[in-house]
């Protein structure tokens, strides 16, 4: 029997989704599989869609800017993407739903293609996801703050990449949130609206790098990607 939800997904609100491989194992092996990753996030994160990504992706490039025109005018979203972080065998997503079943859609239209795309290339079949993406409700305006900095900060605590390479992770939505990445999947006004400015929320994220890496060192005391 399929495992129900526990969270209720409710419009207007904002919730920190998170998954990662099947049986822990590798979900992103390469930089095009991130990158096919983000055009999914990207693509998805519109409702209506015309196409399947799959499709969308091969017909001509110029076909496929007036598709992605037409969505931008018309703004009709099954969610909000805040924040996001890809890690090597899990993600973290900052969504806010958009229209009903929302999220629903978002995630299984994103974990569906990219599975068919990842065993496609890799000979594989089964799973790639390990079971029901989580979901945790945000219910503060603290929480929204510090849930954007804890997913940036995932390749920090998770000891992938040094202090200083951090604001120009390219598998986080942080380096668009300090203006140094053209493409655009998130919308960071949310965030940085409750700062002076971007380098405000840059020291904010800074300000917890230690910390950050301390938890690492006891997260299996903690509940998230346990279960």
């Amino acid at each position: 029997m399929a495992a129900k939800r526990q969270v209720i997904l409710a419009d207007g609100e904002y919730y920190h989704i998170f998954n990662r491989g099947v049986e822990k194992r590798t979900i992103f092996t390469d930089k095009r599989e991130y990158q096919r990753a983000l055009k999914l996030l990207y693509y998805y994160h519109y409702t209506n869609l015309p196409l399947k990504f799959s499709r969308f992706n091969e017909i001509p490039i110029e076909e496929r800017e007036k598709i992605l025109e037409i969505l931008r005018r018309k703004n009709k979203l099954e969610v909000q993407i805040i924040a996001y972080c890809l890690m090597p065998n899990h993600f973290h997503f900052l969504l806010r739903q958009e229209r009903e079943k929302g999220i629903a859609n978002f995630v299984s239209n994103f974990s569906n293609s990219y599975s068919k795309y990842f065993n496609t290339k890799h000979d594989r079949v089964g799973p790639l996801f390990q079971g029901v993406f989580k979901a945790v409700r945000v219910e503060t305006d603290a929480q929204l703050l510090h849930l954007s900095r804890y997913i940036h900060l995932n390749p920090i605590s998770s000891f992938l990449i040094k202090e200083e390479e951090l604001d120009n992770y390219p598998w986080s939505s942080l380096p668009e949130y300090l203006g140094t990445k053209e493409e655009k999947v998130v919308n960071p006004a949310i965030i940085l609206s409750r700062y002076k400015n971007i380098q405000n929320y840059r020291q904010f994220v800074h300000d917890q790098i230690s910390y950050a890496q301390n938890l690492e060192k006891i997260k299996h005391l903690t509940l998230e990607l346990e279960e």
